[in-house]
């Protein structure tokens, strides 16, 4: 499930989940929409893997 791993990046890395949708869909309410059931399309899903596996990998070695 993709939301478990967005849940973890934002915990570990600090970042306001309206912030992360920003930087990754341009849609603020991205996170808050999937935590209510939205579900991405495969093109907005794996632009959120690549952005998170493409963050410093410091945050990734906690």
């Amino acid at each position: 499930m993709l939301l478990p791993k967005i849940e973890r990046f934002l915990r570990d890395s600090g970042m306001p989940w309206t912030k992360f949708g920003r930087l990754v869909a341009h849609d603020p309410r991205l996170v808050h929409d999937m935590r209510l059931g939205r579900t991405p399309r495969p093109a907005m899903a794996a632009r959120i893997t690549r952005f998170i596996a493409a963050y410093p990998e410091s945050l990734h070695a906690r």
